[in-house]
């Protein structure tokens, strides 16, 4: 009898170590909405016509890197136990600089480039099972911008100080997260590879410009760490 009052006296203390599962339906639903907002640090890869490391007349151009801001919203749709697809519409910001070889004033060895992009990704979210109130998964897919900071229709090229670039680029994606759930929503923070597969670059108009002559193509590539409210 004292074994027996002993168990009932010590299973509420179980009971109470039992993890509470939050928002147990949340996965079920067919559509999610929410927002997010993070940060971004993108470079650029550069494809060149010719490398002669003999003479000093051709040297890498340097690209330097700055943190960004990325806001957006969410939608997903579940297609079946374990896969969605989302699609996160939001604007990206950033800036960066290229250091061009052999010359010696910043005026003409500097630029500049401002990139302030419409974003609209269409992602492919696969989760893992889920462990109470934590999920990791992976993303993969595709996105397109719009660059509103490209100067594309400026007829001024790099002899008068305007780097250009095409506007609209379009990027495959790679990503990985972890899904939290609270009481009262799903908490998100992941972190996802942008690259870029169109050349971004318009040259100059004179075929020996010193600035891009010697350039096959430009090709954004960055990361962006988000925080995402569901």
């Amino acid at each position: 009898m004292k074994k027996i009052i002993g168990i009932l006296f010590v299973i509420p203390f179980f009971a109470k170590a039992q993890p509470i599962t939050n928002l147990e339906d949340f996965d079920y639903q067919k559509f999610q909405w929410g927002y997010y907002f993070g940060l971004n640090s993108l470079d650029f890869r550069l494809d060149y016509q010719k490398l002669d490391y003999t003479t000093n007349n051709l040297i890498d151009i340097q690209t330097k890197k700055s943190a960004g801001f990325n806001v957006g919203l969410t939608g997903d749709l579940r297609l079946v136990d374990h896969l969605s697809l989302r699609f996160e519409p939001g604007l990206i910001y950033n800036k960066r600089h290229l250091e061009f070889p052999n010359f010696t004033n910043d005026n003409e060895r500097i630029r500049d480039i401002n990139s302030t992009y419409i974003y609209v990704p269409v992602l492919l979210k696969y989760g893992a099972k889920r462990w109470y109130n934590f999920k990791p998964y992976i993303t993969a897919g595709a996105s397109m911008t719009l660059n509103l900071s490209a100067n594309n229709r400026s007829h001024a090229d790099n002899s008068e100080g305007k780097f250009r670039v095409n506007p609209t680029i379009f990027f495959y994606e790679l990503g990985f997260g972890i899904d939290f759930y609270t009481p009262h929503f799903r908490f998100t923070p992941s972190i996802r590879g942008l690259f870029s597969i169109n050349n971004e670059l318009i040259w100059d108009n004179d075929p020996a410009s010193p600035w891009t002559s010697n350039i096959k193509g430009l090709y954004t590539r960055g990361i962006m760490i988000n925080l995402t409210f569901e």
